[in-house]
């Protein structure tokens, strides 16, 4: 997907567990299939899972996640990832990893919620996941890499041009729907926790019920509509109202939170469209339901 992207697979993962966890060499390692573009996951035996950057600017994924998941994790009402153990580079892997508890459950794109109430109950209990992340201290966190303003960004203007020149989207649609997001007063408040990448393949579900959140790459604080975009990749147009309600944004933020399912759909609908598919769907998704979606 990316120039830069590291070698990876099962015997690298099982050379550095033996190499700097000997306590737990000889366990099987067997690669996690997943549509991410930062990271590479590996179960290693049943309770547990190692997650690789696959790029050189992942690295301070691992210290961030590793430092602030046993912070926030007693905090919110859904499970997330809980650090095991912080890897080193070696055997030729030249960026820190880490190891986590294994979270039972299987992501809601490869196995969605369909419609109805399952759907319903998990707007409500993301809505609440968010609004509960949002009350933590956020004084000293880092700032996530969506928690700045909405931008006029280059990379949009010429993805709405190529998506709309092969017929994806209607552009003059699309352009208007982006040039309203840039219009709607920016963030004032001080900055706030975010998840930062709430898109189906990061939430798991059991039995039909939400479950878990994962994936806390983007980890961070700065504007709370960066986790409103979840209205727009997760949820319709008869679960959105719930998802709001729950997590208890403003007009503003809400929509700046379209503003965001339009940036992020728009962005890997055109840059994933042959090396991501899966995420380009999310993102052909999102923006279909954020242009559909008039506030």
């Amino acid at each position: 997907m990316h120039p830069d992207e590291l070698d990876i697979d099962a015997a690298l993962v099982g050379r550095l567990v033996a190499e700097q966890f000997p306590e737990w060499a000889g366990l099987a390692v067997v690669k996690v299939a997943s549509a991410g573009t930062d990271n590479a996951m590996y179960r290693l035996g049943a309770d547990m899972v190692v997650r690789l950057p696959r790029r050189p600017g992942g690295a301070g994924q691992v210290e961030k996640e590793q430092c602030w998941l046993p912070t926030l994790a007693p905090r919110l009402p859904l499970a997330v990832p809980v650090p095991l153990a912080e890897g080193a580079p070696g055997q030729g892997y030249a960026l820190p990893w880490g190891v986590f508890r294994w979270l039972d459950g299987e992501n809601v794109h490869d196995r969605p919620l369909g419609e109805g109430a399952a759907l319903a109950d998990a707007a409500v209990e993301l809505g609440r996941f968010v609004a509960a992340l949002r009350k933590i201290d956020a004084a000293d966190g880092p700032p996530s890499w969506r928690g700045g303003p909405l931008a006029d960004d280059r990379h949009v203007r010429a993805a709405i041009r190529e998506l709309g020149a092969d017929g994806t989207l209607d552009a003059s649609e699309a352009t208007a729907g982006w040039e309203g997001a840039l219009r709607v007063p920016r963030w004032t408040g001080e900055p706030v926790w975010l998840h930062g990448d709430l898109l189906p393949g990061n939430l798991l579900a059991q039995d039909g019920r939400l479950s878990a959140v994962i994936d806390f790459g983007g980890l961070g604080t700065g504007d709370p509509a960066a986790d409103v975009l979840a209205a727009w990749a997760v949820f319709d147009a008869g679960t959105r109202p719930l998802f709001r309600e729950a997590a208890g944004v403003d007009d503003d933020t809400w929509a700046r939170g379209r503003g965001w399912a339009l940036y992020f759909g728009l962005t890997a609908a055109h840059h994933y469209r042959v090396t991501n598919p899966v995420l380009a769907a999310v993102g052909r998704r999102a923006v279909a339901e954020a242009l559909a979606d008039a506030g």
